[in-house]
């Protein structure tokens, strides 16, 4: 099956050279992210060394609207669009052809906008690919996995361990060195050091003046003056990335021994979650598991003294923040999907099984129940870490 479909996307991207504009000068960049909340995050430092580089260009980004709300107030974008990409949506199709049918729609909506270069910064989205290739776009900037290398202009090395946040900003690297070396009039302007990703640079997100009330008036109503707050999030984006609820209950109530208050965080799937671990504690812990937006949530991690999870879209939030982060790491590769910040403030701990990470985060594949990866990171060690922290 895939080498059938690797076979009909080459076909497709030699008929969609046909269609390809000529280049000029770069004045309209799109830029596509179809993941989810925290992989937008960690692609902000790349929008803001874009904006950087070409303060005059109009850039648009086309997300999932499911993960819109963490790129909608970024200053770094002209336009934001969204775009229901297939294998993203959580809406099922059973149609095969569905996802075909869509990319030539939206493709056909593309091209009339004209836009100058787009930019991929998913390293393995072959759809993303086929589509600004079929709408004409002149320069196609992603990485060269084989099912996304054919559709593109500028392919950089595919390499599946890399950091995506240094993957996106390198996608901006390599679109400034083609504006420079095809435009004599900027080629003194963009010297290759400025294509330096700063170690320390930010992942971007504020949240709007009505969430920032929101979350301090909450901390009036429910924080003693001078109490310190940490925030845990006990849910995960998949089953095997889940720690167990009981340790999530032991670890709250040892640091409110330590007289820190704890709250509970979550989204609306987290609700059922965030009770029970509520329920095993025997300190009392505040909770605000599905009765927040994103916006509010970044708010209140805002004002905590700690926040600890494991990997999912939230601790990201937390480090856009600048508030220390502890992330539980099992199936999923930090040296990927790791905090972007300071390392002595950000922390990742795992436990040592040969298997990780496996990036499977629906069932383990050696079934083990609980899963080993995220079983064996000790409470002590978390507890610990959480105390260096604070």
């Amino acid at each position: 099956m895939y080498r059938i479909r690797h076979f009909f996307l080459l076909i497709l991207a030699i008929l969609s050279r046909l269609g390809t504009r000529r280049r000029s000068p770069i004045q309209r960049i799109l830029v596509l992210k179809p993941d989810a909340l925290g992989d937008l995050l960690l692609a902000t430092p790349a929008l803001r060394q874009l904006r950087a580089a070409m303060p005059q260009a109009q850039i648009t980004g086309v997300v999932g609207p499911w993960s819109r709300v963490i790129w909608a107030t970024n200053p770094d974008l002209d336009v934001l669009l969204d775009l229901p990409f297939p294998g993203f949506t959580r809406a099922s199709n059973s149609n095969p052809l569905h996802p075909y049918w869509l990319l030539l729609r939206y493709a056909a909506l593309l091209r009339r906008s004209r836009y100058d270069a787009a930019l991929l910064l998913r390293d393995d989205h072959w759809w993303g690919a086929a589509l600004v290739a079929l709408a004409g776009i002149p320069r196609r900037i992603g990485h060269a996995h084989p099912l996304c290398a054919p559709f593109l202009s500028d392919a950089l090395p595919y390499d599946p361990a890399a950091h995506v946040t240094g993957q996106s900003h390198d996608v901006v690297c390599k679109l400034r060195e083609s504006e420079r070396d095809s435009s004599p009039a900027v080629r003194g302007l963009l010297p290759p050091a400025t294509c330096l990703l700063p170690p320390a640079s930010r992942l971007r997100f504020t949240p709007d003046h009505a969430a920032q009330a929101w979350a301090a008036e909450w901390i009036a109503a429910n924080l003693a003056p001078g109490e310190r707050l940490v925030a845990i999030h006990p849910g995960a984006s998949g089953p095997t990335k889940a720690w167990p609820p009981e340790r999530w209950a032991a670890l709250a109530d040892a640091l409110a021994e330590q007289n820190l208050r704890i709250v509970l965080t979550g989204g609306p799937a987290e609700v059922d979650l965030a009770a029970h671990v509520s329920r095993l504690m025997r300190h009392p812990a505040l909770n605000v598991a599905g009765a927040t937006g994103i916006g509010q949530l970044a708010a209140l991690l805002g004002h905590a003294a700690l926040v600890v999870g494991a990997d999912t879209g939230p601790l990201h939030i937390a480090v856009s923040q600048g508030v220390p982060t502890i992330h539980l790491f099992g199936p999923s590769d930090p040296g990927r999907f790791g905090p972007w910040g300071d390392p002595a403030q950000n922390i990742v701990l795992r436990a040592s099984v040969p298997c990780s990470p496996c990036s499977s985060f629906d069932v383990c594949p050696r079934h083990t129940d609980p899963v080993e990866c995220m079983d064996r990171i000790a409470l002590s060690t978390v507890l610990r870490t959480a105390h260096t922290l604070l």
